[in-house]
């Protein structure tokens, strides 16, 4: 049962990763930050983004409750 928990957790974070990356950026990063305001509060997800940004949470929480319960199992 503990393989196959740690089997899913991985597949999860990998999942978790790519839902990450795969959405577009909110801001300049570093360079955003000499005043742009228009690029470093940009407005609401829409689209692909929106539903990267659900997965996102959704795959988020489903590692968190995994890793937990693998670390009760092994503790």
């Amino acid at each position: 049962m503990l393989t196959v928990l740690m089997v899913l957790d991985a597949i999860v974070a990998i999942v978790l990763i790519g839902s990450i990356l795969g959405q577009e950026p909110k801001s300049a990063g570093m360079g955003g930050m000499d005043g742009g305001g228009d690029t470093v509060f940009s407005g609401k997800a829409r689209g692909m983004d929106a539903f990267l940004a659900r997965v996102t949470i959704v795959f988020a929480v489903l590692f968190a409750v995994i890793t937990l319960v693998i670390a009760k199992m092994t503790a």
